[in-house]
């Protein structure tokens, strides 16, 4: 029995452990012999699953990470003398090291937004220079839902953004690390705001929501791509026991397991909002919408409460810090740490 016990911070979603229907699942599944590299019940039935949730043409693939997954639906829509546009904030800018650009050998571009999500308006610093050969082609419009910042775009954003990436020749490509709390966020199935809103390539992921590990590339419509069963081989991302990404969809997606995780994260992160709000000297500063909170709080105290609760820093700058709520996130937490912090703030003054 390992006797290591870890305090439940509020660092990210990523550091929570695996839902316990998950790893049912998973031993479930650990039994015989079956073909490898998704030949097996297993992985389609996970795919019948996801059809169900996005649509009967949605051609689907599994990845090992979050990285693969967007680097390698981005590589399959863009050339090397494309471009991406995506917000300053997004995962593919800030976080994935260059993968993009190294991997699928085409630019990033990016705009300011205020909160994490991108406006047409904004993009159109970016439209210009079509079939002008020193100039990189815009091909792709990517988004995240939930974006960075904790916010949700609505059917109505996507379905704008969609209308001015198709009027371009352009896809949209959607980043579902947080999928699951922007559908619970907007109370509707994730079709709604996926494949029927226009969303041409979708990330699907699940491993910040009770997955351990494994992520699906979603192509929502037919012809958007061939030949992507060889970029995923190519990418190194071709799983020879892929049952084992499978089974954990499965799980997912019994019984709305995706929702109860979700539903509750977000839950917490209102519930800490609340709190939070009564404590002097601590701002928010974005709209809580799904389980991420950004506050600006003193940074000798962030420095002294991070010791006890680890979590990132956003904006050194504005000593604006990320906190973010996952699914097996308590009350018992949320309130330990906000008393905390409120001591350490009376204490300041």
């Amino acid at each position: 029995m390992n006797d290591i016990i870890l305090k439940r911070g509020f660092a990210s979603d990523n550091n929570s452990g695996v839902h316990p229907a998950v790893i049912e699942e998973l031993v479930s599944v650990n039994r015989g012999h079956v073909v490898g590299y998704g030949g097996d019940p297993f992985t389609e039935k996970a795919y019948t699953m996801l059809r169900k949730e996005l649509g009967s043409e949605a051609e689907i693939f599994f990845v090992f990470t979050g990285t693969a997954a967007n680097v390698l639906g981005l590589a399959g829509a863009a050339r090397s003398w494309n471009s991406v546009l995506t917000a300053s904030t997004a995962h593919i800018e800030g976080d994935e090291c260059g993968a993009p650009e190294k991997f699928a050998g085409c630019k990033v571009l990016t705009v300011d937004t205020p909160d994490g999500k991108i406006r047409p308006e904004l993009l159109k610093r970016h439209m210009h220079g079509f079939d002008f050969e020193h100039h990189s082609q815009p091909a792709v419009i990517s988004i995240s839902q939930a974006t960075e910042m904790g916010t949700v775009y609505t059917v109505d954003e996507i379905k704008a953004l969609a209308g001015y990436a198709h009027s371009y020749n352009m896809l949209l490509h959607m980043d579902g690390a947080r999928l699951a709390n922007a559908a619970v966020s907007l109370g509707l199935p994730f079709r709604a705001f996926t494949t029927d809103a226009g969303v041409d390539i979708l990330s699907f992921g699940g491993t910040k929501n009770g997955m351990m590990y494994g992520e699906a590339v979603c192509f929502l419509r037919p012809g958007i791509i061939s030949g992507f069963k060889f970029l995923r081989k190519q990418g190194m991302q071709l799983a020879s026991k892929m049952r084992f990404i499978a089974a954990q969809y499965i799980a997912y997606l019994t019984d709305d397991l995706w929702k109860e995780c979700a539903a509750h994260s977000n839950t917490m992160a209102k519930e800490l909002e609340k709190r939070l709000r009564e404590i002097g000297g601590v701002t928010i500063t974005q709209k809580v919408e799904s389980n991420g909170i950004f506050i600006i709080m003193p940074p000798e105290v962030a420095e002294r409460i991070s010791k006890e609760y680890f979590f990132y820093s956003w904006n050194e700058q504005l000593s604006e810090y990320r906190l973010m709520t996952s699914w097996d996130t308590t009350s018992d937490d949320v309130n330990q740490f906000a008393d905390l912090l409120a001591i350490m703030m009376s204490e300041k003054k």
